[in-house]
């Protein structure tokens, strides 16, 4: 297995109840849902849980969501996400007080980079946020610096709510570039394209990253040919969270497949046919 092979925190997943706390949108078609849950003590930034959402009982597969931020000591979770299918537009009506169950905490998580306390840098793309903010905090607290670079498609649907509860966390000389593909808010262009201003001005010892595809393949062959560690989060539809159902198999640059509810969803970059 990838993620055990190179000692990536993996998740023994169980059953847990959760109640809603809060569910608000905090940009557009984005809501920040923070839970009561037992299932806060056992994660590990970089995993993901699946969720079952009430509400239609044909609606059979549990949603996968990522976190951005744990407490094990009040068992509460903050998770940002996406409305964008049924399942999810259901989450969005979720009130608080309401109650559900989630399975986790599932998959293998970011590391610590192997060089130490060297600068980091940190790639988002959309509502790849969430896990790459977790790994700004697993950074934070282990005392080392990072740079965040967070793309979106406008400005409305920028998450300064997540920015904000991040940037306290970082050094004084931080820097936190935001691009819109449509220019409309920070830098016009592309993720990758602010990448490349700070890879001409500052050194990095790991690089993570989570967003589109395309962002992550042009993330991981920066990183490449700067000579840079990248781990990236990859995104596919994991249906049972458990390596059963083969749904959310990864492409290898070295042949063959991983799954990614249990290999990842937390790459080696170089490992990835992107």
């Amino acid at each position: 297995m990838i993620g055990s092979a190179h000692g990536m925190p993996r998740g023994t997943a169980g059953l847990h109840r959760f109640s809603v706390i809060s569910n608000e949108e905090v940009a557009q078609g984005v809501y920040r849902f923070e839970i009561s849950s037992d299932v806060a003590r056992e994660l590990a930034p970089g995993q993901f849980m699946n969720f079952e959402v009430p509400g239609d009982a044909t609606h059979i597969l549990r949603i996968p969501l990522s976190f951005s931020e744990t407490d094990r000591a009040t068992a509460c979770t903050v998770i940002y996400y996406a409305a964008v299918g049924e399942g999810t537009r259901r989450l969005a009506q979720m009130l608080p007080c309401d109650a559900s169950t989630v399975v986790g905490p599932c998959g293998t998580g970011w590391r610590l980079p192997v060089a130490g306390s060297e600068r980091c840098l940190l790639v988002a793309g959309g509502i790849g946020l969430p896990p790459v903010v977790a790994a700004g905090r697993m950074l934070a607290a282990a005392g080392i610096p990072f740079d965040l670079i967070a793309g979106a498609q406008t400005e409305a649907k920028v998450v300064f709510r997540l920015l904000s509860e991040i940037e306290p966390l970082m050094a004084d000389d931080a820097r936190v570039l935001v691009t819109t593909d449509d220019g409309s808010y920070g830098i016009a262009g592309f993720a990758t394209q602010a990448m490349d201003r700070l890879l001409s001005e500052r050194g990095y010892g790991c690089i993570y990253t989570c967003g589109p595809q395309a962002m992550m393949g042009g993330v991981a062959h920066r990183s490449a040919r700067a000579g840079i560690a990248c781990q990236a989060s990859l995104e596919r539809m994991m249906g049972c969270a458990f390596g059963a159902c083969g749904a959310c198999n990864v492409a290898l640059s070295a042949g063959g497949y991983a799954s990614c509810c249990m290999d990842g969803p937390v790459f080696d970059a170089e490992e990835v046919a992107w």
